[in-house]
């Protein structure tokens, strides 16, 4: 039987709300490869077609949702059974008065996301990649001993939201990358590395990239030890940059703030970073592989200034989150179709500065360049400020890389850090997921070694 177009499925759902309704369809569905290889073998190869349907529906005061991880008619139809029945039966609610449907309204940003090459090259030649990538990464330099692991993975994803109120929505994109992590031994010690290769389509991929990018970060950090406890410079690698902001947009979305669980509540207006920091989400960037012409609730999407010359100039909201706020929906929707609604950046960025990343290798005298960190999420609370994290990486002096650095924690706040940002980099990189990473000094941190 042949596939009933995920855009059909949607408007079926929505044809059949009773009066006094509003319904919602929210249905995806992809084709995605996973490849993992070790030692010169696949490891595992996954071929998946995930698909499913989130209901809405509201009545007044009450909203019922349900799920299925299937796109058979009848089970969809369940689905909105249980959504309605889930309406019914809820507990009246306030908070519920903000909550309605997108009405489809707005300029859409006309977006070519879909690469027909991520379903048409075959698997066979995805496992050949892979295996290829690990094998140029053991040639990428002598002191390579191994291979963690390399990694393959796509995604060919379609999307349809309708709504009652008169959102219509399809749309689709691409993706694919390619990665090493490979493992540099000297002297009995060993370090590892990791490098990657993204794209939309598989032929924009490069595993020679990929490849030297793992071996150079391994290599250089052999012969790493603890240093003493400091005060010094810090530069972020674009990787780190990437994680930093994702952390910050975080903070930024409006559940966050309007539930009082983030530093920026009630900053709205005020300085929050240096006067170089300007960061915004720019999901109508084709560049961005999280771009999209829409957000989750069929809002079509918007560039939206979060912080201007580090004056704090607004948050990130979907439609409930901006009516609590006071305000509307900046087109920043989010979810899968097994949860409500969400509101988060799908590329976000900082402009760039005029510097290369040499030219901030020089600016930041001794320095300490941060290659990698670990345990972000746990070391940082983004309603207090505080930031912790073990990182490793390279001191910095005269403009070069000098002794590798291991075994310590980089400690500030990120008000502070973000304040004290000395220089942005020109070398915007975007990353599969929602941020953009570039090359960061920030004036000074807190280094804890021995």
């Amino acid at each position: 039987m042949a596939e009933i177009p995920i855009f059909d499925l949607a408007l079926r759902v929505v044809e059949k709300a009773h009066p006094g309704e509003q319904v919602e369809a929210y249905v995806t569905r992809s084709r995605t490869t996973e490849v993992a290889i070790h030692a010169g073998a696949v490891e595992s190869l996954v071929v998946a077609e995930p698909a499913g349907v989130g209901v809405r529906v509201l009545l007044g005061d009450r909203q019922g949702f349900a799920w299925a991880g299937s796109l058979d008619p009848d089970i969809i139809d369940e689905a909105l059974g249980a959504a309605r029945d889930n309406a019914t039966f809820a507990t009246p609610d306030d908070s519920l008065a903000f909550a309605t449907l997108a009405d489809g309204a707005g300029e859409v940003a006309e977006l070519d996301l879909w690469r027909d090459d991520i379903l048409t090259t075959a698997t066979a030649d995805k496992v050949a990649y892979a295996l290829a990538v690990e094998q140029a990464t053991l040639g990428a330099d002598p002191l390579v001993r191994a291979v963690e692991s390399a990694h393959y993975g796509d995604s060919a994803t379609e999307v349809a939201i309708v709504s009652s109120l008169g959102v219509q929505v399809a749309k689709r994109s691409t993706g694919c990358s390619v990665s090493a992590h490979a493992l540099a031994g000297q002297g009995g010690a060993t370090r590892t590395g990791y490098g990657f290769s993204a794209g939309r389509a598989f032929a924009d991929l490069d595993l020679n990239v990929a490849s030297a990018d793992a071996a150079k970060r391994a290599v250089r950090l052999l012969g790493a030890k603890q240093p003493a406890t400091t005060n010094l410079p810090v530069i972020f690698d674009p990787l780190v940059t990437r994680s930093l902001l994702a952390l910050v947009g975080g903070a930024l979305g409006g559940e966050a703030i309007t539930k009082g669980r983030s530093m920026f509540v009630g900053r709205e207006g005020e300085t929050v970073g240096a006067p170089n920091l300007t960061l915004v989400d720019v999901p109508t960037d084709p560049a961005a592989f999280g771009a999209s012409s829409h957000d989750s609730e069929g809002v079509p999407t918007r560039r939206v200034e979060l912080i201007k010359n580090g004056v704090l100039t607004g948050f990130l909201h979907n439609i409930v989150t901006g009516r609590r706020a006071g305000t509307a929906t900046t087109g920043s929707a989010v979810r899968g179709y097994a949860s409500t609604p969400g509101a988060g950046a799908r590329a976000l960025c900082l402009t760039p500065g005029p510097n290369s990343p040499e030219e901030i290798l020089v600016a930041a005298g001794e320095a300490f360049y941060v290659q990698s960190v670990s345990g972000i999420h746990s070391g940082t609370n983004t309603v207090s400020g505080d930031f912790s994290v073990g990182a490793e990486g390279l001191m910095v002096r005269n403009g070069e890389f000098a002794e590798p650095i291991r075994e310590v924690t980089i400690a500030s706040t990120l008000p502070r850090m973000l304040s004290e940002i000395t220089a942005i980099g020109s070398d915007l990189t975007w990353f599969p997921g929602g941020a953009a990473g570039l090359t960061l000094l920030i004036s000074e941190m807190t280094i804890s070694g021995s």
